[in-house]
Protein backbone atom coordinates (compact mmCIF):
# COMPACT_ATOMS: atom_id res chain seq x y z
CA UNK A 1 0.00 0.00 0.00
CA UNK A 2 1.52 3.16 -1.04
CA UNK A 3 0.30 6.74 0.78
CA UNK A 4 -0.30 9.14 -1.96
CA UNK A 5 1.84 12.29 -1.32
CA UNK A 6 -0.18 14.53 -2.24
CA UNK A 7 -1.82 17.54 -0.55
CA UNK A 8 -5.75 16.19 -0.22
CA UNK A 9 -6.66 19.37 1.70
CA UNK A 10 -6.55 21.81 -0.80
CA UNK A 11 -7.75 20.14 -3.64
CA UNK A 12 -11.22 19.40 -1.73
CA UNK A 13 -11.45 23.06 -0.92
CA UNK A 14 -11.63 24.49 -4.09
CA UNK A 15 -13.81 21.65 -5.53
CA UNK A 16 -15.98 22.80 -2.83
CA UNK A 17 -15.54 26.67 -3.62
CA UNK A 18 -15.69 25.55 -7.30
CA UNK A 19 -19.29 23.09 -6.42
CA UNK A 20 -20.78 25.70 -4.19
CA UNK A 21 -20.33 28.90 -6.62
CA UNK A 22 -21.74 26.34 -9.45
CA UNK A 23 -24.50 25.94 -7.27
CA UNK A 24 -25.69 29.63 -6.99
CA UNK A 25 -25.00 29.89 -11.03
CA UNK A 26 -27.62 26.92 -10.89
CA UNK A 27 -29.97 28.66 -8.60
CA UNK A 28 -29.63 31.53 -10.16
CA UNK A 29 -31.25 30.17 -13.29
CA UNK A 30 -34.05 28.79 -11.25
CA UNK A 31 -34.76 32.45 -9.86
CA UNK A 32 -34.62 33.60 -13.40
CA UNK A 33 -37.24 31.18 -14.65
CA UNK A 34 -39.46 31.17 -11.98
CA UNK A 35 -39.78 35.02 -12.51
CA UNK A 36 -40.68 34.46 -15.72
CA UNK A 37 -43.26 31.18 -15.89
CA UNK A 38 -44.09 31.25 -11.94
CA UNK A 39 -44.69 35.09 -11.45
CA UNK A 40 -47.05 34.10 -8.67
CA UNK A 41 -44.85 31.79 -7.20
CA UNK A 42 -43.41 27.89 -7.89
CA UNK A 43 -46.04 25.15 -7.40
CA UNK A 44 -47.61 22.02 -8.85
CA UNK A 45 -49.09 21.05 -11.74
CA UNK A 46 -46.23 22.28 -14.06
CA UNK A 47 -46.49 24.75 -16.15
CA UNK A 48 -45.05 24.04 -20.50
CA UNK A 49 -41.57 25.34 -20.98
CA UNK A 50 -42.69 25.39 -24.70
CA UNK A 51 -39.31 26.13 -26.39
CA UNK A 52 -37.28 26.52 -23.82
CA UNK A 53 -37.33 22.42 -22.64
CA UNK A 54 -34.89 21.75 -25.47
CA UNK A 55 -32.27 24.82 -23.67
CA UNK A 56 -32.98 22.95 -19.97
CA UNK A 57 -32.32 19.83 -21.14
CA UNK A 58 -29.02 21.10 -22.69
CA UNK A 59 -28.12 23.38 -19.57
CA UNK A 60 -28.47 19.78 -17.32
CA UNK A 61 -26.68 18.09 -19.33
CA UNK A 62 -23.84 20.95 -19.67
CA UNK A 63 -24.01 20.63 -15.97
CA UNK A 64 -23.40 17.14 -15.28
CA UNK A 65 -20.35 17.68 -18.02
CA UNK A 66 -18.71 20.87 -15.79
CA UNK A 67 -18.77 17.84 -13.00
CA UNK A 68 -17.61 15.33 -14.92
CA UNK A 69 -14.63 17.49 -16.43
CA UNK A 70 -13.62 18.60 -12.43
CA UNK A 71 -13.79 15.25 -11.59
CA UNK A 72 -11.36 14.02 -14.11
CA UNK A 73 -8.84 16.52 -13.65
CA UNK A 74 -8.86 15.28 -9.75
CA UNK A 75 -8.59 12.11 -9.77
CA UNK A 76 -5.97 9.47 -11.66
CA UNK A 77 -8.26 6.24 -11.37
CA UNK A 78 -11.73 5.54 -12.67
CA UNK A 79 -13.19 5.15 -9.41
CA UNK A 80 -11.29 7.60 -7.73
CA UNK A 81 -12.85 10.00 -10.81
CA UNK A 82 -15.98 8.96 -9.86
CA UNK A 83 -15.80 9.72 -6.08
CA UNK A 84 -14.77 13.20 -7.34
CA UNK A 85 -17.85 13.55 -9.04
CA UNK A 86 -20.19 11.71 -6.43
CA UNK A 87 -18.65 14.50 -4.13
CA UNK A 88 -18.89 17.39 -6.09
CA UNK A 89 -22.56 16.46 -7.53
CA UNK A 90 -23.62 16.40 -3.92
CA UNK A 91 -22.26 19.36 -2.56
CA UNK A 92 -23.46 21.03 -5.66
CA UNK A 93 -27.14 19.89 -5.55
CA UNK A 94 -27.01 20.62 -1.75
CA UNK A 95 -26.03 24.41 -2.50
CA UNK A 96 -28.18 24.61 -5.00
CA UNK A 97 -31.25 24.68 -2.02
CA UNK A 98 -29.39 26.62 0.05
CA UNK A 99 -29.00 29.49 -2.28
CA UNK A 100 -32.83 29.44 -3.78
CA UNK A 101 -33.54 29.44 -0.22
CA UNK A 102 -31.21 32.77 0.29
CA UNK A 103 -32.51 34.01 -2.92
CA UNK A 104 -36.57 33.63 -3.01
CA UNK A 105 -37.27 31.67 0.63
CA UNK A 106 -37.61 28.48 -1.28
CA UNK A 107 -38.03 25.96 -0.51
CA UNK A 108 -40.61 26.63 2.74
CA UNK A 109 -40.05 23.07 3.58
CA UNK A 110 -37.79 20.71 2.62
CA UNK A 111 -41.19 18.14 1.90
CA UNK A 112 -41.75 21.24 -0.98
CA UNK A 113 -41.99 19.39 -4.19
CA UNK A 114 -39.95 20.13 -7.16
CA UNK A 115 -38.78 19.24 -10.54
CA UNK A 116 -35.74 17.78 -9.89
CA UNK A 117 -34.19 16.44 -13.96
CA UNK A 118 -35.44 16.42 -17.37
CA UNK A 119 -33.98 13.42 -18.75
CA UNK A 120 -34.78 11.11 -19.88
CA UNK A 121 -37.97 12.37 -18.20
CA UNK A 122 -39.24 14.74 -15.74
CA UNK A 123 -37.95 14.19 -12.17
CA UNK A 124 -40.21 15.07 -9.72
CA UNK A 125 -40.35 14.30 -5.96
CA UNK A 126 -40.27 16.45 -2.68
CA UNK A 127 -37.04 18.87 -1.98
CA UNK A 128 -35.57 16.30 1.06
CA UNK A 129 -35.07 13.24 -1.56
CA UNK A 130 -32.34 14.88 -3.45
CA UNK A 131 -30.98 16.49 -0.35
CA UNK A 132 -30.97 13.06 1.07
CA UNK A 133 -29.07 11.32 -1.89
CA UNK A 134 -26.58 14.14 -1.81
CA UNK A 135 -25.46 13.58 1.57
CA UNK A 136 -25.15 9.80 0.41
CA UNK A 137 -22.84 10.71 -2.45
CA UNK A 138 -20.57 13.45 -0.44
CA UNK A 139 -20.13 10.63 2.17
CA UNK A 140 -19.05 7.87 -0.35
CA UNK A 141 -17.41 10.47 -2.11
CA UNK A 142 -14.76 11.70 0.66
CA UNK A 143 -14.50 7.91 2.37
CA UNK A 144 -13.20 6.54 -1.42
CA UNK A 145 -11.31 9.74 -1.92
CA UNK A 146 -9.56 8.96 1.50
CA UNK A 147 -8.94 5.68 0.73
CA UNK A 148 -6.95 6.53 -2.69
CA UNK A 149 -5.29 9.40 -0.74
CA UNK A 150 -4.17 6.08 1.91
CA UNK A 151 -2.96 3.80 -1.04
CA UNK A 152 -6.06 2.11 -1.22
CA UNK A 153 -7.40 0.59 -4.23
CA UNK A 154 -11.16 1.10 -3.91
CA UNK A 155 -12.76 -1.31 -6.80
CA UNK A 156 -16.60 -2.14 -5.87
CA UNK A 157 -17.40 -5.60 -5.70
CA UNK A 158 -20.16 -7.74 -7.98
CA UNK A 159 -22.20 -7.99 -5.20
CA UNK A 160 -21.84 -3.77 -4.85
CA UNK A 161 -22.89 -3.21 -8.52
CA UNK A 162 -25.66 -5.06 -8.05
CA UNK A 163 -27.14 -3.54 -4.75
CA UNK A 164 -26.41 0.07 -6.35
CA UNK A 165 -28.37 -1.03 -9.82
CA UNK A 166 -31.17 -2.10 -7.84
CA UNK A 167 -31.19 0.92 -5.80
CA UNK A 168 -31.22 2.97 -9.30
CA UNK A 169 -33.91 1.01 -10.49
CA UNK A 170 -35.84 2.01 -7.28
CA UNK A 171 -34.94 6.00 -6.61
CA UNK A 172 -35.74 6.26 -10.37
CA UNK A 173 -38.92 5.05 -9.84
CA UNK A 174 -39.74 6.70 -7.03
CA UNK A 175 -39.11 10.10 -9.19
CA UNK A 176 -40.59 9.41 -12.46
CA UNK A 177 -43.21 6.90 -11.62
CA UNK A 178 -45.92 9.60 -12.68
CA UNK A 179 -44.31 11.29 -15.00
CA UNK A 180 -47.12 11.34 -17.40
CA UNK A 181 -49.14 13.90 -15.13
CA UNK A 182 -46.20 16.23 -14.85
CA UNK A 183 -45.48 16.29 -18.74
CA UNK A 184 -49.75 16.84 -18.95
CA UNK A 185 -50.16 19.68 -16.73
CA UNK A 186 -51.85 18.09 -13.84
CA UNK A 187 -51.03 16.93 -9.73
CA UNK A 188 -48.50 14.11 -9.52
CA UNK A 189 -48.79 11.09 -7.48
CA UNK A 190 -48.02 11.53 -3.95
CA UNK A 191 -44.09 10.89 -3.75
CA UNK A 192 -43.26 7.21 -2.82
CA UNK A 193 -40.98 7.83 0.26
CA UNK A 194 -40.84 3.80 1.09
CA UNK A 195 -38.62 3.82 -2.57
CA UNK A 196 -36.39 6.44 -1.33
CA UNK A 197 -35.43 4.83 1.91
CA UNK A 198 -34.86 1.31 -0.02
CA UNK A 199 -32.96 3.08 -2.49
CA UNK A 200 -30.53 4.75 0.36
CA UNK A 201 -30.59 1.29 2.22
CA UNK A 202 -29.10 -0.44 -1.06
CA UNK A 203 -26.70 2.34 -1.81
CA UNK A 204 -25.34 2.23 1.69
CA UNK A 205 -25.10 -1.71 1.54
CA UNK A 206 -23.33 -1.46 -2.08
CA UNK A 207 -20.55 0.99 -0.15
CA UNK A 208 -19.91 -0.74 2.81
CA UNK A 209 -19.58 -4.03 0.94
CA UNK A 210 -16.54 -2.43 -1.19
CA UNK A 211 -15.37 -0.59 2.00
CA UNK A 212 -14.39 -3.32 3.97
CA UNK A 213 -13.43 -5.36 1.01
CA UNK A 214 -10.79 -2.51 0.11
CA UNK A 215 -9.71 -1.98 3.73
CA UNK A 216 -9.60 -5.80 4.25
CA UNK A 217 -7.27 -6.74 1.53
CA UNK A 218 -5.77 -3.41 1.08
Amino acid sequence: MLINKDKLAPRIFWITIFSISMGFAEAAVVVYLRRIYYPEGFSFPLKPLDHMIGVEVFRELATIFMLLSIAMLSGRKLWERFAYFMYCFGVWDIFYYIWLKVLIDWPVSIFDWDILFLIPLPWIGPVIAPVFISILMIVAGILIIYLFHRGYDFRPSLTSHMLALAGTAFLLFSFMHDTGASLHEQMPAPYKYVFLVIAGLLYSFAFIVSYLKTVKHG
